[in-house]
């Protein structure tokens, strides 16, 4: 199988890559300083912060997907949700399609006012997004639905 060559004048996608490299470390850094910063002013860890913000993105989830979403053990992953639910952040609920199962879902009261503390960064980005088409933007959500998914994977086997 012979591999094709670009056409004339077009740009090499690994070239690209390579030089948006930076870029996108210092992406990935800003919003690991930013998910600190507000996970602080939360009075929070991240681990915690991360979790409220999983499940007011997600809506409901188990204890095993909330593992394999963090990252955790399965003994952390307990403990995380027992601190949260003593602290009013979350319920254990019946799971409506298996009664058997039990899903861990935010408490709307006590979580909600920490939707407040992202509201700036949020308008600020949503001035961002605003900038670019609905093409571009199906571009983007997608880039970050399978960079999502490759993160979780790789996350899920170390």
């Amino acid at each position: 199988e012979s591999r094709r060559e670009p056409a004339a004048g077009a740009r090499d996608a690994r070239a690209v890559l390579r030089a948006g490299e930076p870029v996108f470390r210092e992406f990935l850094t800003a919003m690991a300083v930013h998910l600190h910063a507000q996970a602080e002013a939360a009075g929070l860890g991240l681990t915690d912060y991360y979790t409220l913000n999983l499940l007011g993105a997600a809506g409901p989830l188990s204890a095993g997907q909330l593992a394999g979403r963090t990252g955790l053990t399965t003994g952390a992953t307990t403990r995380l949700i027992d601190r949260l639910e003593r602290d009013g952040y979350v319920r254990r609920t019946a799971d409506p399609a298996d009664r058997r199962k039990v899903l861990i879902e935010l408490a709307a009261a006590r979580a909600a006012p920490l939707a407040g503390g992202a509201g700036p960064a949020r308008a600020r980005l949503a001035t961002v997004f605003l900038g670019y088409t609905a093409d571009q933007l199906d571009v983007l959500f997608g880039f970050f639905s399978q960079a999502t998914a490759a993160l979780l994977e790789t996350t899920a086997s170390r």
